[in-house]
């Protein structure tokens, strides 16, 4: 009896020992005032709650993330747990750099409870042989944000005139377009370059092309759809009708000030909460307004932009106490989902969450979820940051370097076809 009980008291000292030790994680994601704010006050709750526990907040430009986390795992010293793109994400998965979920320290009895949580579809792009990987952090779509003031400044009426088509984008942005010499001062429009997976390659689905054939064996498949959009963006460009380019500011960030020099731009909702905070003015004048991601007229498949996730992950490398209390986080996080759509306006796609009034009640919300049913998830593929790469050179080719688009896309497909070859 004395043996069972002195073994009983060291196992419960053990396990005492275990959840008292000092853990520190180091936690990477992408730059977002709001969400900064909302994220080190769960922080500070957090490490109330066990003081024990201490959670370092690293963030940097999200065009910046992929590059960050890349270099910091090849030297083997990625943080505990960070975040990505969906695009980005599943060659960490499938080269066992990241961490299963946990369903207990998710607050689950197993994985099947924690799925159920969400809407369906959600998971898809982190399960891989039957695990699942990651908490969403936010599920997005990209829709058209207007600024009426200027459209009306323009000679148009935003809520007849908007572009409906990529034929009318091309049309009200030379309409709309104002320059200095070469220079341009106002753009209508432009687009979100570093992420062709997610606004390109919609364009080039609309038309029936895609990035592999159905066969699986053909890159850049249906070449005549890429090489219209090839020339749609070189028609965009420098060496077209001078409507914007890659080297301007992200339009999406110059939107929001109302300055005069950007009409509209391609985010997801989130945009609502940055306007909200960066220009409460504008947020409340009515001035702006959001409409659906155009279709070519000639599309044989009506798509919006490709749907994508922010998903936290944690790093297989951690040691086991720090995977725990990792995922122990992240469940709290999780579990503040109506304050990040509140305050962030992320929308995590937990399903209370998008069937609540708090969601319908959003600005636009409508605009979003009827282009989101509408939507292709983005492309996956454990290479799908080098395929990303060598898009995005064939449209900088085109658009600053005057290449002929039948050049560009013959260098592009003979680029992803290496890549696929390389990957059997």
């Amino acid at each position: 009896m004395r043996k069972c009980f002195l073994f009983l008291l060291i196992a419960v000292l053990l396990v005492t020992c275990s959840f008292a030790a000092n853990v520190e994680l180091v936690y990477w994601t992408h730059t977002d005032t709001a969400r900064t704010e909302l994220e080190n006050r769960y922080i500070e709750e957090f490490e109330a709650m066990y003081p024990n526990v201490t959670i370092k907040r690293v963030y940097n430009e999200a065009s910046k993330m992929g590059d960050l986390i890349l270099t910091a795992f090849s030297g083997n010293v990625g943080p505990d747990i960070f975040n990505l793109q969906t695009e980005q994400l599943f060659s960490y998965i499938v080269n066992g750099r990241v961490a299963p979920v946990d369903p207990k320290a998710l607050g689950v009895k197993n994985v099947e409870e924690y799925v159920a949580q969400y809407s369906k579809g959600t998971f898809q792009p982190v399960t891989y042989d039957g695990e699942i990987y990651g908490v969403p952090l936010e599920l997005t779509n990209w829709c058209i944000f207007i600024n009426k003031r200027l459209f009306r400044e323009g000679g148009l009426d935003p809520e007849t005139d908007y572009p409906k088509t990529w034929e009318e984008m091309m049309e009200v942005s030379e309409k709309l377009t104002q320059r200095n010499g070469e220079i341009i001062t106002r753009r209508a429009f432009d687009f979100r370059y570093p992420y062709y997976l997610v606004s390109m390659l919609p364009m080039v689905q609309q038309l029936g092309g895609d990035i592999i054939s159905p066969d699986g064996k053909e890159a850049i498949y249906n070449e005549e759809a890429w090489l219209k959009v090839l020339t749609y963006f070189r028609d965009w460009g420098i060496h077209g009708k001078n409507l914007g380019n890659p080297t301007y500011t992200n339009a999406r960030k110059t939107w929001n000030k109302d300055n005069g020099d950007m009409i509209m731009c391609l985010s997801g909702l989130y945009q609502e909460g940055r306007l909200k905070t960066d220009n409460p003015e504008f947020y409340d004048s009515g001035e702006w307004m959001v409409v659906p991601f155009p279709v070519f007229e000639d599309a044989v498949n009506d798509l919006g932009a490709a749907s994508y996730g922010h998903f936290w992950m944690v790093n297989a490398q951690s040691s086991k106490t720090k995977q725990e209390w990792a995922w122990k986080f992240l469940d709290y996080m999780r579990g503040h989902s109506e304050e990040f759509l509140e305050y962030v306006y992320l929308v995590q796609p937990i399903k209370t969450l998008v069937e609540s009034d708090l969601f319908k009640n959003m600005p636009y919300s409508n605009v979003f979820l009827e282009d989101l049913e509408k939507s292709n998830s983005v492309y996956i593929n454990e290479n799908g940051k080098m395929i990303e790469e060598k898009i995005g050179i064939a449209v900088q080719a085109v658009m600053l370097s005057g290449t002929d688009p039948a050049d560009a896309l013959e260098q592009l497909k003979k680029d992803v076809q290496e890549i696929l070859d390389d990957s059997y």
